[in-house]
């Protein structure tokens, strides 16, 4: 199992974990993560799984494509440096501790 910490914007944190191969957002979801609405259910046209991957997790993830850096510009809290869509991230051994912190609002 991969572990997964989330960081909410008052700081509150829910850890929870997924497992190798699933994304980030499946993964919160099925863990009922507060601050992961997943409207699309991962097809990519929205940006209501925004998530924000501080180095050096960030560092450890493939580039956003180029799909996703056009829905990065539809996301309701202004997009941070490290701003990604959890559908995005799929998750690996190499993972296993990232800190994810959520924005004010998917909306």
């Amino acid at each position: 199992m991969i572990h997964i910490r989330f960081i909410a914007a008052d700081q509150s944190v829910q850890d929870i974990q997924g497992k190798p191969g699933q994304s980030v957002m499946d993964a919160a979801v099925a863990a009922n993560v507060s601050g992961i609405a997943a409207d699309c259910g991962g097809t990519l046209t929205c940006a209501t799984c925004h998530v924000i991957v501080d180095a050096p997790w960030a560092d450890r993830l493939p580039p956003p494509g180029h799909d996703e850096q056009g829905m990065l510009d539809f996301t309701a809290s202004p997009r941070a440096t490290g701003s990604r869509l959890s559908c995005q991230i799929v998750l690996t051994p190499e993972l296993d501790g990232i800190e994810l912190r959520l924005p004010a609002s998917q909306y």
